[in-house]
């Protein structure tokens, strides 16, 4: 006769490493949850029982906010003041590093109503220093070419403004463009710039502009037409 073998017994499986670090994990979130919740209970307990801290806490913040809104506005001011009377003497530009000197022809957008006037020259900058949108919403696009002997530097050339034809209208949108210098600007220069319809601002014309009131576009003949009526039109 055969015997019948028992029936194997079922081997109980343990969970495997992974599982058991899920589990773990799951186990510190909740700890950490329960802890938190507790936590913030004791807190809300607290402050409602010691409520005047919680009032006094209310005050300091609108204190503070209150502050720092008034110290905002009175920047505001003080840099419309300061964009209102701001002016620079030819010595003044001549003295500047280049990357000042466009820190300052951006100054003098703004200080003409250009509110989005920024400093964008630099390595890459494609022949635009400058940008800036005036107050009839034209578009401005400027070169700027900065001389450390001023007058006595090398002038600025046709190849300066061959640069800013090629790139100001096609690549940035320009209505106007805009080449300025504190130093000299050859005749062909200024024939080139005609008929491109560039704008040159040379030495003179700086001179007037950085010392006076008036903006850029009330110096420079044959400007385009506003954009869109304004104010100021």
């Amino acid at each position: 006769m055969t015997r019948r073998r028992p029936p194997a017994r079922g081997r109980s499986r343990r969970p495997s490493r992974r599982q058991q670090q899920r589990d773990a994990q799951l186990l510190a979130y909740t700890a950490a949850a329960a802890a938190g919740i507790t936590l913030v209970v004791m807190v809300v307990n607290w402050l409602l029982t010691h409520w005047w801290v919680l009032l006094a806490l209310l005050v300091l913040a609108g204190l503070v906010g209150a502050g720092w809104l008034y110290r905002r506005q009175q920047q505001a001011q003080w840099d419309a003041v300061r964009a209102q009377g701001l002016r620079y003497g030819l010595p003044q530009l001549d003295a500047l590093h280049y990357s000042r000197f466009e820190d300052a022809v951006r100054d003098l957008m703004h200080r003409d109503g250009c509110r989005d006037a920024q400093r964008v020259g630099g390595r890459g900058d494609l022949g635009a220093d400058v940008k800036a949108t005036d107050p009839y919403g034209r578009r401005w696009v400027i070169q700027c070419k900065h001389r450390r002997n001023g007058a006595q530097g090398s002038p600025v050339g046709t190849p300066d403004l061959q640069v800013l034809n090629g790139t100001a209208r096609q690549v940035h949108g320009a209505d106007v463009a805009v080449l300025v210098t504190n130093g000299r600007v050859t005749g062909p220069a200024v024939t080139f710039a005609r008929q491109q319809r560039l704008h040159v601002v040379d030495r003179q014309t700086l001179a007037v502009w950085a010392s006076g009131t008036r903006p850029l576009w009330e110096l420079l003949r044959a400007v385009p037409p506003p954009r869109r009526p304004t104010s100021l039109s």
